[in-house]
């Protein structure tokens, strides 16, 4: 082996790491309560994900209006949209697009538009947020739906609304499957739990990295690990539903169906994660499940605060059921809510032991 042989081999090699991008448009119909919410999560914190800081975890470049510090508006020297515009030509690959806000119909009008991100560079009109979906969805690694708007329409989607609004599924197919195989993912919130977002942010980066299986998701396009239970049954108000006793007006312990919890036919995981850091939740904190999480909301459960369909009967057989059980457990107590008689001081042994000698 020649000197400039050996020279070449001992020398480090220049090695570029793969990024996966994450390009977030907001600029559906929306509030933004679901990037608000995303800044209070910390299992894991968006910080973590953002600078690497969990094993195994890819490169990450994420161009999210709240965060993106390294860049500005169209004027200056790296505009914030000129990511989209690269995503669009190919050249970002992979990424994952995360949509927040739900998609109005643009084609219900004569003129003008309901919403939009930046110019056509083309035309210089502005370019539509349904019109980057269709530039974008074809070359994303995974589409991430952010909050009950994008996943389902949301408030903006309710009867009566004039602008068509609609899920991103609705929009590009519940079949819809992006170049690497993945379905849409939705999760919804209205805002969206902060941990359950960038949980699920995190499961797709390692699934794009090769280090996870396919994202197990139910019928509504959710993780089933985050909303494969109801609310009530991850609620600590549940045993009083059992026992038949329920509020009446708010500030009781007790169940609150009766004064409109949706609790037990809703499908979320707030009870039991808390909404910061463990702490809060809706019938945690004293408020009533009102099924933002659900495909159905909130047309399917309106108006709020009255007694759900069903809960009558159900509350009603729950009652009799719980006079019952009540009764049961109170006779129970009365035995198991005192000492055993042979705690006592005396010389006399009364705990039944036998020496095996004797």
């Amino acid at each position: 082996m020649t000197a400039s042989n050996t020279r070449a081999s001992t020398e480090p090699r220049e090695t570029t790491e793969p990024v996966v991008h994450i390009l977030w448009i907001n600029a559906g119909l929306s509030c933004d309560g679901d990037s608000v919410a995303l800044t209070a999560a910390t299992q894991p914190s968006i910080e973590e994900i953002v600078l690497g800081g969990l094993p195994g975890l890819p490169k990450v470049a994420v161009h999210w209006p709240l965060i993106d510090f390294e860049s500005g508006p169209m004027q200056g020297a790296d505009p914030f949209i000129e990511w989209f515009y690269k995503a669009e030509r190919g050249e970002l690959d992979p990424f994952v697009l995360v949509v927040e806000g739900s998609i109005p119909n643009e084609s219900i009008k004569t003129e003008g538009y309901w919403c939009g991100f930046g110019n056509n560079p083309e035309t210089g009109q502005p370019m539509t947020t349904s019109e980057w979906l269709d530039r974008l969805a074809p070359k994303a690694t995974a589409i991430l739906c952010a909050g009950t708007c994008s996943a389902y329409g949301g408030i903006h989607a309710m009867a009566g609304n004039p602008t068509g609004a609609m899920g991103v599924a609705d929009y590009l197919g519940w079949d819809w499957r992006s170049k690497a195989g993945l379905p849409i993912v939705n999760v919804p919130g209205c805002p969206v739990q902060p941990d359950n977002l960038s949980e699920t942010i995190l499961y797709l980066l390692y699934q794009v990295a090769g280090q996870a299986p396919m994202i197990p998701l139910d019928e509504a396009l959710r993780p089933t690990w985050l909303f494969g239970a109801t609310v009530h049954e991850g609620c600590d108000r549940a045993g009083y539903y059992e026992q038949g006793q329920f509020a009446t007006e708010y500030g009781s312990p007790k169940c609150l169906v009766k004064i409109g919890c949706w609790g037990p036919v809703v499908k979320c995981n707030v009870p039991k994660r808390g909404w910061m850091n463990g702490i809060g939740g809706c019938p945690n904190v004293g408020g009533i499940c009102i099924a933002c999480t659900m495909p159905g909301f909130p047309d399917k459960f309106m108006p709020f605060m009255d007694e759900p369909p069903g809960a009558r009967v159900s509350a009603t057989a729950s009652g009799a059921y719980g006079a019952v059980v009540r009764r049961l457990r109170t006779i129970t107590l009365r035995t198991v809510d005192k000492e055993p008689k042979w705690r006592h001081k005396g010389r006399a042994l009364l705990t039944g032991y036998r020496a095996p000698w004797s």
